[in-house]
């Protein structure tokens, strides 16, 4: 829904200017850039997903649990990465509308 869309920008100095997204009352540094959700009761993160014409607020991630990262320590994260990874392919491949997706590039 297009109309939910309000955008607003703030000039720091004289060359920049900070533009950010109010959808449905939550707002967001711009599209495809995820954030922290820490005041929400179950998920960890919300990106404000674009993809052609469609916007799509995504919410993903348990709260509190954390993935095993890019760069895995131990052999027992190292196989957490890998089985999220099998197991959500299908949706990961699905592209930037999809939780996976946005789970995948951010917590894994």
């Amino acid at each position: 829904m297009a109309s939910s869309i309000a955008w607003y920008r703030y000039r720091v100095d004289a060359r920049t200017i900070l533009v950010s997204i109010v959808y449905r009352g939550e707002r967001f540094s711009g599209y495809n850039q995820p954030k922290r959700t820490r005041g929400h009761k179950t998920k960890s993160h919300a990106v404000l997903a674009k993809s052609g014409n469609t916007v799509k607020l995504i919410r993903f991630g348990q709260q509190g649990v954390k993935g095993a990262g890019k760069n895995p320590r131990t052999k027992a994260e190292k196989a957490r990465r890998d089985s999220f990874k099998k197991r959500h392919a299908k949706n990961i491949d699905r592209g930037k509308l999809s939780a996976a997706y946005w789970a995948n590039k951010t917590k894994w």
